[in-house]
């Protein structure tokens, strides 16, 4: 009974998902998930089960992504604040994200089939050496793979964010390679550490909290924002329709982010942006070579 029972569930998930398919779908959505240690107290489980079943969840959300065609997601993996939470919950992260990668890099062939591109941005200065060559390893083994992008931001917030992109910015004037008149949207843009992504056309946060917590705010200034209430771990492919299906009813999904690629006024800019690009590409190279 429950066989036919999953059959009919997966023949009506399949319905749903080619009816808002005809519609607008959104090339690029961003998550907050919310609510895993939430989920914990209310189970009467570990944190860290928590955190593994919230992990678990992002994996399904990207299979959705995949079915509905979407171009990238981008999750708040870890936030910089979080280091501020106990020491055991910390280790007990740090360790979910080892493990994690590890179980990315055994199955490489699955993710080159699934067509994944894994990317990672944030402050790597915070994390351990053997975290960073994990993370650079997968990056590197999966960036050949076009179907869909999974960003994570960790360790991750805005303002940390934009101070690195304005310390880029006065080096580049500092040397000479730019020049103050130089400075505009565009150039921070190109600055940031999400210089290869759009905007997202969709953010959604879970747990019913309604705030960003220092999340993409510089790229989310023309993002459609669903809220909801279920927790993290709780989200169904249903509620991730119904974000999808508002954004489709949403004035602001008429506002393209990135329609338009960025074109600088002079080769002075061009060359430094390239510049800065590069380097940071040369150094997740050169930290994935040191991976064993």
């Amino acid at each position: 009974m429950w066989w036919t029972l999953k059959y009919i569930l997966n023949w009506v998930q399949s319905l749903v998902i080619r009816f808002i398919k005809t519609g607008d779908i959104p090339k690029h959505i961003a998550l907050i998930m919310d609510g895993n240690r939430r989920y914990a107290k209310k189970r009467n489980i570990a944190r860290k089960e928590a955190h593994l079943m919230g992990f678990k969840k992002m994996m399904e959300t990207l299979k959705w992504g995949l079915a509905l065609g979407i171009a990238e997601i981008t999750v708040y993996a870890f936030s910089i604040n979080n280091f501020n939470r106990s020491e055991e919950e910390v280790n007990d992260l740090i360790d979910l994200s080892k493990q994690k990668f590890k179980g990315f890099l055994e199955e490489l062939d699955k993710l080159k089939d699934a067509g994944v591109c894994i990317r990672v941005f944030g402050n790597w200065s915070l994390l351990s050496e053997d975290v960073c060559k994990l993370i650079a390893r997968c990056m590197i083994a999966t960036k050949d793979n076009n179907k869909i992008i999974l960003n994570m931001a960790c360790p991750y917030t805005s303002k940390d964010e934009l101070t690195h992109a304005i310390k880029d910015i006065a080096k580049g004037i500092k040397h000479n390679n730019i020049l103050l008149e130089d400075i505009n949207e565009d150039l921070i843009s190109e600055c940031l550490y999400t210089y290869k992504s759009s905007n997202p056309d969709l953010l959604i946060r879970t747990s019913g909290v309604s705030r960003l917590s220092d999340f993409l705010m510089w790229q989310v200034s023309n993002t459609c924002i669903y809220f909801t209430d279920v927790l993290w771990p709780e989200l169904t492919l249903w509620r991730f329709l119904a974000a999808i299906s508002y954004y489709q009813r949403s004035d602001s999904r008429k506002v393209r982010n990135n329609l338009k690629p960025i074109v600088h006024n002079s080769n002075r800019v061009s060359m430094f942006v390239d510049k800065i690009h590069h380097e940071r590409e040369t150094i997740i190279e050169n930290i994935s070579n040191n991976y064993e």
